[in-house]
């Protein structure tokens, strides 16, 4: 036969799972506190709208007591209420937490016991008796009668245990209090100074000036800089309300962006994370909701699908300001871009709306100059961008100089951009530049000037066999560039694969194996005809300084462009360097005396 029975529970196990589990920090029992005062006050005007709305604390030698006008308690309440763990007084008659109420979890005065071993609640009821409850740590609690208190609310008073007396001093409870509950819509007063007037930064008190001025405010005292621009938010749906302020310097977009949240204007956390898409990283959010759910320690927000459709509500917020700034103020857009280019670029990836913004307002680097991707479309009919900062430093000015033009993509997000731009408009031709490209667009040499040229080709070629490189002889602008070093990226991948796959074992061997493409198409070294070096280089008859010479032009080539040196590339730059070096300092024809 079975017999139904009550669970017993440990308190000490209880009030160390909150201090260790539950919430952050013992600092959070003061928060506690003021979250029931504000409850029981919430309570109390509910039935008469005109009852005081006053928290004071007082802080005494190693202990507090927080005084409200409240509600109160019964004597009957306080037995149901205050003995039972998880029991909320904030619940309607089948279970369901009340919306006007802060607290909901019913284990809020738990959190005391993280700074005090004993905890005095002493409470009056409209026409009802005061009330003494006096709790301890180790679960035993007592209920009596006590002097009457002059006027309805509750006082609660503790006093702190050995190692915990830094949680009452006056400075830290002043700062506590500060801290949670400067925006509750009630007096607070610490010691008989006020720390609260009850109005926060976000509402509508005062002119529209006198707002713009108080929240430009909070961002410097609370924050640490002034705003590029401050942005409202609204969501009704979330109870939402409050701002977004502008960072005035570039952010770092691999940085998580943290925002200050309310819940009904209780400080909820100070850094929460995730309440904005990511390439929403230039605002911080100072907001207050008053729908969406905490979890039971309050220092988060719980992941439902509410909370997604606020996260979207919120975002789409954002996208709106850059777009009515982009049609209302251009030159504002223009000075928020220079600063947050990448959350913008960012959005663009997905938006449409955004995209159009990058494409007329973001300059992009070109090989004739900076200009727009709109200023780039009416130019060329094709647009070519390079994927690489190193690789369009190196062909820039020559591809400049053969009427080509040329995107530098090689920043974030950039080449996914300009992919995207054919994708907005299909009339729009997009690819990649192979820089082997540029050899086609060489003037190539008359079959007389060639065939002179041959035995110069041989020996070059001669030099530069050990390093696996091709030579040609072109005629380009600039001719005070003698040389440039071209590899098409495949080969390049497959040379490297190859490299790679020497040095593995044979397991990764085989893997990369079955990646090789095959592509034996070796890099060439293209020397300029116009260059005047070049040109007397080709008339010399020595061989063996035409290889010096061609060498110390292949490292050259090679520095040039910011490619990888391989050891035997430095070793061949090495002897080139040694070779011109004996050329140029001949030795002595007799000894000295």
């Amino acid at each position: 036969m079975s017999e139904a029975r009550n669970f017993q529970v440990d308190l000490h196990g209880l009030v160390d799972l909150l201090s260790h589990h539950l919430y952050s920090s013992p600092r959070v029992y003061l928060r506690e506190l003021l979250q029931n005062a504000e409850d029981a006050i919430t309570a109390r005007q509910l039935e008469d709208p005109d009852a005081p709305a006053e928290i004071s604390i007082r802080t005494f030698a190693g202990g507090l007591e927080v005084r409200d006008s409240g509600i109160g308690l019964t004597v009957d309440q306080v037995s149901e209420l205050l003995a039972t763990i998880g029991r909320s007084s904030k619940r309607d008659e089948i279970g369901f937490a009340r919306e006007e109420f802060l607290g909901q979890f019913g284990i809020g005065m738990l959190s005391a016991f993280m700074v005090a071993d004993e905890i005095a609640v002493t409470t009056r009821a409209a026409n009802g008796s005061t009330t003494l409850w006096v709790g301890t740590a180790d679960g035993r609690y007592t209920v009596t009668e006590a002097p009457e208190r002059d006027e309805v609310g509750t006082t609660v008073s503790l006093t702190a245990r050995q190692g915990a007396e830094q949680w009452v001093d006056p400075q830290s409870v002043r700062d506590l209090a500060l801290f949670f509950g400067s925006m509750l819509p009630v007096t607070i007063t610490v010691d008989d100074e006020p720390i609260s007037d009850g109005v926060a930064p976000w509402d509508p008190a005062g002119t529209s000036g006198e707002r713009k001025a108080r929240l430009v405010g909070y961002a410097q005292d609370e924050l640490g800089f002034t705003p590029f621009d401050v942005i409202d938010l609204k969501v009704p749906a979330a109870g939402l309300d409050g701002v977004a302020f502008v960072l005035p310097f570039p952010a770092n977009p691999a940085e998580r962006a943290t925002h200050r949240v309310y819940l009904k204007r209780m400080l909820l956390s100070e850094s929460l994370e995730g309440l904005l898409p990511d390439w929403a990283f230039f605002v911080r959010c100072l907001i207050d909701t008053s729908e969406l759910r905490p979890t039971a320690s309050r220092e988060a927000l719980y992941d439902s699908p509410h909370l997604e459709e606020t996260k979207e509500a919120l975002a789409e917020q954002l996208r709106g300001w850059l777009v009515r700034l982009g049609a209302t103020d251009p030159r504002r857009l223009s000075d928020f871009l220079r600063i947050h280019q990448l959350g913008v670029k960012a959005l663009a990836l997905h938006d449409d709306a955004m995209m159009e913004l990058v494409e007329r307002f973001i300059p992009f680097e070109t090989n004739q100059g900076r200009m727009t991707l709109h200023e780039v479309r009416e130019r060329a009919a094709e647009i070519r961008y390079v994927a690489s900062v190193d690789e369009f430093r190196q062909i820039a000015g020559v591809a400049a100089a053969q009427g080509m033009l040329l995107v530098d993509a090689g920043y974030t997000y950039d080449a996914d951009l300009l992919e995207r731009l054919a994708s907005v408009h299909p009339d729009v031709i997009v690819a990649r530049f192979d820089p082997t490209e540029l050899a086609t667009a060489f003037e190539a040499l008359d079959p007389a000037t060639e065939l002179d040229l041959r035995p110069f080709v041989a020996a070059a070629e001669k030099a530069l066999a050990p390093v696996g490189c091709e030579v040609a002889v072109r005629a380009f602008d600039p001719p005070t560039l003698p040389v440039l070093y071209l590899v098409d990226r495949s080969a390049a991948f497959a040379a490297e694969l190859r490299a790679t796959r020497e040095k593995v074992d044979g397991l990764w061997a085989g893997v990369l194996g079955a990646l090789d493409t095959h592509d034996e198409s070796k890099p060439q070294l293209v020397l300029n005809h116009r260059s005047p070096l070049v040109r007397r280089l080709s008339s010399l008859a020595d061989d063996g300084v035409v290889g010096l010479a061609v060498e110390g032009l292949y490292g050259h080539a090679l520095m040039l462009g910011h490619h990888p040196i391989r050891p035997a590339d430095s070793a061949l730059v090495n002897r080139s360097f040694l070779g011109l070096l004996e050329q140029a300092v001949p030795s002595a024809t007799k000894d000295t005396p």
